[in-house]
């Protein structure tokens, strides 16, 4: 019998969704790919394969699924099967330069960026910043990895010849101009089967770390887990958000076979839209969903339900 496959690295961020299938009734199966092999010899089965494959798997000790996701990705596609988030959304996924291109070649903005390799490098190419704030990040990131503010270089030279600097695990630390948005908070859009679903307003007065998934650690900026507090949600549903992005968002991600995603934008104090980040393994938060009656999960469920069926 064809099912679901969902292909991931972390049970704790599926597991909203495996619910779903289970409140629908639509038979899926768990592909976790902490380590396997692939006989490139066989046949995949039969089904809908859904890739969930985080870029930043190597925080939780899997450095290697990304690389095998991708092999099992080809060989998946290779057999015709149809892929929910395929190899190109997995390319993009693992690589903030490769995001930011694709994002420029259809008209959306995103901030000055320089990728450097090398601590010389990221001192040399952070001198395009002199006299302004700047930020510095992880290419093959998630979770806010590597992101630091610095108001001058003299302050990067500090922390990258530090013991607390963090080396992108590819290697690649991305040197970007900081967006300040005056009211301290981003928008995040999420789409399922390629469509605008909901925004969602993400607080930034205290940090960087923006994952809205329920399973992240109590202490991680963002990921609130249920804990007591009177301050206001850091994630809040945009009640009737429209704007002429989204068109844009719609097409960039349809030109890239990306079916499910997450895309988060600032705004500067004259209301220019900076584009900054593309998650095609998005998580949503349960507290301003239920706020809302909007659930994300929900409809990728009923999503890949419908692609599934149309194979049946």
């Amino acid at each position: 019998m064809s099912k679901i496959y969902v292909i991931h690295e972390n049970s704790e961020w599926t597991e909203h969704l495996i619910n779903r299938f289970e409140q629908l009734h639509v038979p899926y199966g768990d592909w976790l790919l902490e380590n396997g092999t692939v006989d490139l010899t066989s046949t995949p089965p039969e089904g809908i394969f859904y890739n969930r494959m985080s870029a930043s798997s190597h925080t939780r000790g899997h450095r290697f699924s990304p690389e095998l996701t991708n092999a099992v990705l080809a060989w998946l596609e290779h057999h015709g099967r149809t892929v929910i988030n395929g190899s190109r959304a997995l390319q993009l996924e693992v690589s903030k330069v490769l995001q930011y291109i694709e994002l420029e070649r259809f008209g959306i903005k995103t901030p000055k960026t320089i990728a450097a390799v090398g601590k010389k490098e990221i001192l040399k190419a952070a001198k395009v910043f002199e006299g302004r704030k700047f930020i510095t990040k992880h290419n093959r990131a998630g979770k806010g990895l590597g992101v630091q503010l610095f108001t001058s270089v003299q302050a990067l030279k500090d922390y990258v010849e530090s013991e607390r600097f963090e080396e992108p695990v590819d290697g690649i630390t991305l040197i970007q101009e900081y967006i300040e948005s005056p009211e301290s908070f981003i928008t995040r859009c999420e789409f399922v089967g390629g469509k605008f679903i909901y925004a969602v307003r993400v607080d930034t007065s205290d940090g960087f770390e923006l994952c809205p998934a329920d399973a992240c650690r109590i202490d991680d900026l963002y990921c609130p887990v249920g804990e007591e507090s009177s301050a206001p949600a850091m994630f809040e549903i945009r009640e009737g958000f429209e704007h002429p992005i989204i068109e844009k968002y719609e097409q960039m991600l349809a030109a890239n076979d990306i079916q499910i995603a997450g895309i988060e934008f600032i705004e500067d104090k004259d209301g220019n839209l900076f584009t900054y980040d593309i998650n095609t393994n998005t998580n949503y938060n349960s507290e301003a969903e239920e706020n809302s009656g909007k659930f994300g999960m929900l409809e990728v469920a009923k999503y890949l339900s419908h692609e599934l069926e149309n194979i049946s």
